[in-house]
């Protein structure tokens, strides 16, 4: 059971859109919190993802990131820097931006799989695909740049493990402080 289930035990469609309009929403607004790096600019999105991850589920959560690039390359400025369109998806970011909806889904699945309790299993299940999101997005990074591995990986990840690291505790964090608070409600 994911902590959406537990706060919200409904199948409705309604609470579904609900739950996967606010993630698109705190997404975005976390893709605006972010440090101007080049190619790549350090936000708290992996964070936001992370949690819609530790709290919807697998489907919910990939369903949600689907969402928010859906949003983007409409030409929503939901991305970081106010980007949009599918040009702003095929540039230096494009492989981090398809590999959210991994990471989501793969933290939903980590969750549902007995993941979903507890500090030290919630931060596994936040840094686990937090840390596998570097594979699309170096990989991209590398195919459409003039870097070369080790420069991709100089640029596209060296930077990002620390705040990866902090990211996952945080958000490992707030989804244990959500399960404590409700079994300090029953």
């Amino acid at each position: 059971m994911t902590l959406t289930q537990a706060v919200l035990p409904t199948e409705s469609w309604l609470a579904k859109l609900g739950l996967v309009l606010a993630g698109t929403l705190l997404v975005a607004a976390s893709a605006r919190v972010e440090v101007p790096m080049y190619p790549v600019p350090m936000s708290l999105q992996t964070l936001a993802i992370s949690l819609i991850g530790l709290t919807y589920g697998a489907r919910l959560a990939g369903a949600t990131l689907l969402t928010y690039l859906a949003q983007g390359a409409a030409g929503l400025p939901v991305f970081a820097g106010g980007g949009a369109g599918v040009a702003y998806m095929m540039g230096p970011t494009g492989g981090y931006l398809l590999g959210f909806v991994a990471m989501a889904w793969l933290t939903g699945l980590m969750v549902e799989r007995g993941f979903g309790r507890g500090l030290p299993r919630l931060f596994l299940a936040a840094l686990v695909p937090a840390t596998l999101l570097f594979v699309p997005g170096v990989a991209w990074l590398w195919a459409i740049t003039p870097l070369d591995l080790p420069g991709a990986i100089a640029a596209g990840m060296l930077p990002f493990v620390v705040g990866g690291l902090v990211k996952s505790g945080v958000a490992a964090l707030i989804a244990a402080g959500g399960w404590q608070a409700l079994r300090g409600q029953k």
